[in-house]
């Protein structure tokens, strides 16, 4: 058996040339585009290609675009008042505040403070709520990412038994409440769990989202599962190079061989975030227009 390749780039792709024809949708009938605000504090190289990236594609879309870059010493105060501003501004529907934060600044409460109703991370306490009561509201981006890519690999997931490992706020806990509400039968593994191997043999549908490059095996794999490879690690370079290989979570070179379908890294499931933060600022967009968001989206 060789696995299906999920081609998560593909995938996003599609997603954002249907964004951007409901986003031109959405401009004629509200009269002015839908935007999205993206907030860098410092100079993280990484994070400021991503916040380019963003913003990037965000404009490519049909949406407005603002970023704010603050130098790295900003304070707590000044930050607040920021987000204060734009969960005001009725031209923002979505904000992002790029993490992680300079340290001397309290991530969570700058994540708390952002309005619900903007907040396409899905990361404040009232989106996390409202994930959990299975209530309208927007849900992290990598999750939701990942469950695209089983929905469209696998159709119903209603009755499969699903395990992912790893209990993060970003993708652990919100893809295991998505997945309950598939029906799946879902299980929570972590660092203490005993017998992992075990667990995750189980299986219909695994998401691996621990960090750790390479640990899941093929022999931790129900032959014919569905693998979600939610990590992105850089091993060391070789002799040689200049910059190690990206790898996921999932030994690929072995888990090809026993599972069903499975997500490449880079390629699968990296490509649906960007993809799926553009669709929840134009979710939000249309709620906060008091519009019905349409089908599908």
């Amino acid at each position: 058996m060789t696995a299906t390749l999920i081609d998560g780039k593909a995938f996003a792709a599609s997603l954002r040339e249907q964004v951007g024809e409901l986003a031109g949708a959405f401009e004629a009938r509200a009269g002015r585009k839908a935007g999205l605000a993206v907030v860098l504090v410092g100079e993280d190289p990484a994070s400021q290609v991503y916040v380019a990236s963003k913003a990037k594609q965000t404009v490519a879309c049909g949406m407005a675009s603002f970023e704010h870059r603050l130098p790295q010493d900003t304070s707590q105060d000044a930050l607040i008042a920021l987000v204060d501003r734009l969960n005001a501004d009725p031209a923002v529907d979505g904000i992002l505040v790029q993490l992680p934060l300079p340290g001397h600044l309290d991530e969570q409460a700058v994540v708390a403070r952002i309005s619900p109703d903007k907040d396409v991370d899905g990361l404040t306490p009232t989106s996390t709520g409202r994930l959990a009561l299975g209530l309208p509201g927007l849900v992290p981006c990598t999750p939701l990412g990942s469950l695209m890519l089983l929905k469209d690999q696998l159709g119903s997931l209603s009755g499969l038994d699903a395990v992912v490992i790893g209990r993060s706020i970003l993708v652990g806990k919100p893809m295991a409440q998505l997945l309950l509400a598939e029906n799946c039968t879902v299980t929570i593994a972590h660092s203490r769990t005993k017998d992992l191997p075990d667990v995750v043999r189980r299986a219909d549908i695994v998401v691996a989202a621990v960090g750790r490059p390479e640990m899941v095996k093929a022999s931790w794999l129900k032959p014919g599962a569905t693998v979600i490879d939610v990590g992105i690690n850089r091993l060391p370079p070789e002799p040689g190079a200049e910059k190690g290989k990206l790898v996921g979570d999932v030994d690929f070179a072995e888990a090809r061989a026993v599972a069903g379908a499975i997500t490449p890294v880079p390629g699968g499931v990296g490509p649906m975030t960007i993809a799926v933060l553009l669709r929840n600022s134009l979710v939000a967009a249309y709620r906060n227009e008091g519009l019905e968001v349409p089908e599908g989206l």
